[in-house]
């Protein structure tokens, strides 16, 4: 069984930072890609952010040259450093992962529960 749980979400005015953290735990072999996707009351959810095992990332381009998304694979976990945040950033911030839990297994799609990003004007 493979748990996320992320950590990190708040309330911050426009022009503020947050930092995001999603740790993986359980059983687990390995971890191909981890990411971000946020859900705005009465919007679809969409994908902020995603980096694979080698560090190479993308994100959308509302978030591009303000949000950074890392990782630490030793950890098991991925960060979403936000910067300059903008009312229109606020939502609920969901972290993914894709995860093989043991060599025999084939990947599959882990989400968190969710964690509540604010932001006043």
């Amino acid at each position: 069984q493979v748990q996320l749980v992320e950590s990190g979400g708040g309330l911050v005015q426009a022009g503020g930072s947050l930092r995001l953290s999603c740790a993986a735990s359980g059983t687990i072999f390995g971890i191909k890609i981890m990411g971000w996707y946020r859900q705005a009351q009465g919007k679809q959810r969409e994908l902020v952010a995603y980096i694979d095992s080698g560090g190479i990332s993308d994100y959308v381009d509302s978030v591009k040259g303000r949000f950074t998304i890392s990782r630490d694979n030793a950890m098991n976990t991925v960060y979403l450093q936000m910067n300059s945040l903008k009312p229109e950033d606020t939502a609920a911030y969901y972290c993914y992962a894709d995860v093989r839990a043991t060599l025999d297994m084939r990947f599959m799609d882990y989400w968190g529960k969710g964690t509540l990003v604010t932001v006043s004007p």
